[in-house]
C-alpha cells in the first residue's frame, strides 16, 4: 500500500504539470506540443486512477491524489514561470519624459513607442513597451530603477504583427542562420 501511496503522489506530480504546460501551449495556439502533452497528460492520467480505483477505494489513495494534485499545480505554475513562453507588452505612464529610461530601453533592445497625453492635472507621457515575456521582470526592474513612481499594466498580448520587435527578430534569425552556415 505504501508502495500505491508513492506511486499516486509521484505520478500526480508528473501529471499536473503536463496537464498545465498543455493548456498554456493551447492558449497560446501551439496545437502540436499542445496534442503532445495532451497525449501525455491523458496516459498518466489513466494509469493514476487505475491505481486510486482498483481494487478497494483507499482514503489514503484518494487524499495523497488530491495532496499530488496540489503540488503539481504549484510545481506547473513555477516551470511555467520559468519558461515564460510568449510575449507580453507593458504600458507605462509617467508624469514627464524620461528620456534616459527610453534611450536606455531602446539600447537593450526592446521597442519602445512614446505617448504624449493629458492626465486628470496635467500633461502625461505612455510609453509602450513589447517585449518576449522571459523578459520582462528586466524591463520592469529596469523602470523601477529609472521611475519608481510609474504606473505600470503588463498584459500578454494574443497577436501581433509587423512593427521593430518583428524586424529585429527576423535580424537577429538571418545573422545566425548565416553564421551557421559557415
Amino acid at each position: 500500500m505504501f508502495t500505491n501511496l508513492i506511486l499516486i503522489f509521484a505520478l500526480q506530480l508528473l501529471y499536473v504539470p503536463v496537464l498545465t504546460l498543455r493548456t498554456i501551449f493551447l492558449v497560446k495556439n501551439m496545437s502540436v506540443a499542445a496534442s503532445t502533452f495532451g497525449t501525455l497528460e491523458a496516459l498518466i492520467y489513466v494509469f493514476g486512477l487505475s491505481l486510486v480505483f482498483s481494487g478497494h477505494q483507499s482514503i489514503a489513495e484518494m487524499v495523497v491524489y488530491a495532496i499530488g494534485f496540489g503540488v503539481g499545480l504549484y510545481i506547473g505554475t513555477r516551470i511555467e514561470s520559468k519558461l515564460a513562453i510568449g510575449y507580453t507588452c507593458l504600458v507605462v505612464n509617467l508624469m514627464d519624459m524620461n528620456q534616459e529610461l527610453i534611450v536606455l530601453l531602446r539600447e537593450k533592445g526592446f521597442g519602445v513607442t512614446v505617448f504624449e497625453g493629458m492626465g486628470r492635472d496635467s500633461k502625461r507621457f505612455q510609453l509602450e513597451i513589447l517585449t518576449k515575456r522571459n523578459r520582462e521582470n528586466e524591463v520592469m526592474n529596469l523602470i523601477e530603477e529609472y521611475e519608481p513612481k510609474a504606473f505600470i499594466i503588463s498584459y500578454e498580448p494574443r497577436k501581433f504583427k509587423g512593427g521593430y520587435l518583428i524586424k529585429a527578430m527576423k535580424k537577429h534569425l538571418r545573422k545566425n542562420t548565416t553564421i551557421k552556415l559557415h
